[in-house]
């Protein structure tokens, strides 16, 4: 296939364009003839996580299934993006060693609380902020800025494309292959 099975992490806010961003790195991927995946986390919760609250037990839970399912996806090859909030450093890490800390790139999402808030169609913030919403993150449960993310990029404040541009210089060395299948 002529690539690296790689996984790529996009963590930030609620609202913060993660699967945005995702879907258009996936574009951009896939016409330069990658082979990808996107796992948005609004997806999986309706399905193989759709028995999971968000508590943090199950925020931890929920990210332990999708690295699991990474791993298997980038065993065969796939760059698997994924767009989660993964809120805290634990979370992260544990993701990263399920996958594999060399298989692995974490993209931080920096986009400020307030353009988040005024992004969000459905109210969440608002509804977090008034109490309906408990353990909503970024308001009433902590997110843990990351650590050391291999690429930091604000949506707010750079359009779509040029996050991607800043992304691709970054991801494409290290998900193309030179040798030949097989080798």
């Amino acid at each position: 296939m002529h690539q690296y099975g790689t996984v790529i992490w996009f963590t930030g806010l609620p609202r913060s364009g993660k699967t945005t961003l995702a879907e258009a790195l996936s574009d951009a991927l896939t016409k330069q003839d990658f082979f990808c995946h996107v796992l948005d986390g609004d997806k999986v919760r309706q399905g193989i996580n759709s028995d999971l609250g968000y508590s943090l037990a199950d925020r931890e839970e929920n990210i332990r299934r999708v690295a699991e399912i990474c791993r298997i996806l980038t065993d065969n090859g796939i760059i698997t993006i994924c767009a989660f909030v993964s809120p805290t450093e634990k979370i992260r890490n544990r993701a990263k060693n399920i996958i594999g800390e060399k298989d692995f790139m974490e993209i931080y999402v920096c986009t400020a609380l307030e353009i988040c808030e005024k992004r969000d169609i459905y109210g969440l913030y608002k509804k977090s902020r008034t109490g309906e919403i408990k353990d909503f993150t970024g308001i009433s449960s902590p997110f843990e800025i990351p650590v050391n993310p291999d690429i930091i990029v604000d949506s707010g404040k750079n359009t779509i494309e040029d996050c991607i541009n800043e992304i691709m210089v970054n991801v494409l060395p290290h998900i193309r292959r030179s040798d030949p299948p097989g080798i």
